[in-house]
């Protein structure tokens, strides 16, 4: 059995709509899990037209997802940070303090869309800001930092269901720190700035936290909760979130880069991160609102 999701901003979801989609495909009985903003239904199979369906559901602004229905709901919450839970790339909010931001823009978008090295890419534009003041941290913090809707309500309410959650991003330990005591991570995951003298030395400690270190992320974190990838559920933007996007159970490409996209089956381009609730078949009456 599969399950048919149809997700979109609140308010912007035609009830009627749904039902007639739900008509055409010969599905169970609709289940809206937030009227006007989600809404889902069961299906025997996988519908051979979903692909056209879904391109003219993103024209209307919804997101339709279909997944196997069984064990939906995840034991493990793995997420990117930058341009997922928050909504800024951190490194490009670094250098526009440093007085780079334009330089490192454009080798951070290259790399979001895997046109480069990620690796490479992050030594290159770390060595950018050499000579910066660490204070310079202290000031996207508190000034430059913001939070994409829902991010808050996901792990509380993920949490309060008995799941674990980790925030695992190629970006830095002195924001993914800040981030994960104020939405409460269990723990994160990110790389290590390198100070002396109070500036940054535009480098960071080795080995860097990549593509490859997020899928060994999930590796450990299945083992030592004794669980399997099919209990975990991820979520990120980038080409470096990849591997364990399609390691997951449930991998999400959340408002990602096309590149990325293109590479996975879960798409949410419209709905906020609380749809990776409407994905596992919470209703909005069971969101914790933290």
């Amino acid at each position: 059995m599969f399950v048919a999701s149809l997700i979109a901003q609140p308010g912007k979801l035609d009830a009627e709509i749904a039902e007639t989609l739900r008509n055409a495909w010969g599905g169970g009985a609709i289940n809206f899990l937030s009227l006007y903003e989600a809404a889902e239904f069961s299906l025997p199979v996988q519908p051979n037209d979903f692909g056209a369906i879904w391109k003219d559901f993103q024209v209307m602004g919804v997101d339709l997802i279909l997944q196997k229905e069984k064990s939906r709901r995840k034991k493990l919450l793995i997420a990117d940070m930058d341009s997922t839970i928050i909504a800024q790339e951190c490194i490009d909010e670094l250098a526009e303090e440093a007085g780079v931001g334009e330089a490192v823009k454009k080798i951070t978008l290259s790399a979001m869309n895997g046109e480069i090295d990620f690796s490479e890419a992050l030594v290159e534009r770390i060595g950018l800001l050499r000579g910066a003041s660490k204070d310079i941290i202290k000031t996207v913090i508190e000034e430059r930092i913001s939070y994409v809707s829902g991010a808050d309500i996901l792990v509380a309410t993920m949490k309060a269901h008995g799941a674990y959650t980790a925030l695992v991003s190629g970006g830095f330990t002195a924001f993914t720190e800040h981030v994960s005591v104020k939405l409460g991570f269990d723990e994160h995951r990110a790389n290590i700035l390198i100070i002396k003298d109070a500036l940054l030395t535009g480098e960071v400690a080795k080995p860097v936290l990549g593509k490859q270190a997020k899928v060994e992320a999930l590796e450990e974190l299945t083992d030592r909760l004794s669980i399997k990838d099919k209990d975990v559920i991820a979520v990120g933007d980038g080409a470096n979130d990849l591997g364990m996007l399609s390691r997951a159970g449930t991998g999400v490409a959340m408002r990602a880069k096309p590149a990325v996209g293109a590479n996975c089956d879960l798409k949410v381009n419209f709905g906020d991160l609380s749809a990776l609730l409407y994905l596992q078949g919470f209703s909005k009456d069971e969101f914790v609102i933290s």
